[in-house]
């Protein structure tokens, strides 16, 4: 199971400290797009590579959050934006991390996009 509590682990770190266009191997041009490499990538950004979405919406059709996959075949790793937890699952084995905050402003990115559908 460490190798799933790493990579749950790992999600968490990220979401709750971002993570820089540098170390997201984020090619940019950083004049013509206003960043620097070292800036923090936005929530938009990090939802570039998701694998899948799940809305979780109220009885009227409100957003409320969303799980979002982010690893698939081995861990599956979601992250569900409403409960701020990352959800890891290997074969029978599984792990769940709550997070604090959301340096990236994942959820509101994907709230965005939800709206925009």
């Amino acid at each position: 199971m460490s190798n799933l509590k790493e990579h749950v682990q790992h999600i968490v770190n990220t979401l709750e400290n971002g993570i820089t266009y540098e170390d997201a191997g984020m090619e940019i041009d950083a004049e013509a797009n206003g960043y620097q490499l070292d800036d923090i990538i936005s929530g938009f950004d990090y939802l570039t590579d998701l694998l899948d979405i799940e809305y979780i919406l109220g009885s009227e059709k409100q957003y409320l959050g969303a799980r979002i996959l982010v690893a698939f075949g081995g861990p599956n790793i979601w992250i569900n934006t409403r409960t701020q937890q990352v959800e890891g699952y290997w074969w029978g084995e599984s792990c769940i991390m709550g997070y604090s905050s959301d340096a990236m402003d994942v959820d509101a990115a994907a709230e965005d996009l939800f709206s925009n559908w």
